[in-house]
């Protein structure tokens, strides 16, 4: 979430960080059912770039109604104010999401073949430490952060 935390601050309104996170979650699906059943393999087509692909489509038509029942639950999203997320964040959110999970997954586990069916090899494999890749994620996360309250807090006063 690290990345979509600072994506999220850049780009304001034009990202949903719901949506991107139910991307994230529809991502996993396949690598925790074989977790729980002990078949299959870890990281398969799920994470491919076709798999992410259809994985994206759904997380956006599903995100879409699960994000905006989740605003009104939170209560950002009010009657007098409603909040809808514009078909295009959603989209958008949706692919970003699933495409740099295949990113990020590609580098720290063997199993990703992220080119399949084209190709069965993994080039990201190793290009950065696991530790590496860990700090990374958490850096984005606070300086999105940072960046994000700071945005608020400028805009709250002009």
């Amino acid at each position: 979430m690290g990345p979509g935390i600072f994506i999220k601050a850049v780009l304001q309104g034009s990202f949903s960080l719901m949506v991107f996170g139910w991307a994230q979650i529809v991502m996993d699906i396949q690598p925790l059912i074989v977790l729980l059943t002990g078949e299959g393999q870890l990281h398969g087509f799920s994470h491919t770039y076709i798999g992410a692909t259809l994985l994206a489509v759904f997380s956006a038509l599903s995100g879409k109604y699960l994000s905006e029942a989740g605003l009104k639950i939170i209560g950002i999203s009010k009657k007098n104010n409603p909040v809808n997320i514009t078909w295009w964040v959603v989209f958008t959110s949706a692919f970003i999401g699933t495409y740099s999970h295949v990113v990020l997954d590609a580098m720290m586990h063997s199993d990703v073949q992220p080119f399949y069916p084209l190709s069965q090899t993994n080039t990201l494999l190793g290009l950065v430490t696991v530790s590496a890749l860990h700090q990374f994620c958490i850096f984005s996360a606070l300086v999105g952060t940072i960046i994000y309250y700071s945005a608020q807090c400028f805009t709250k006063k002009a």
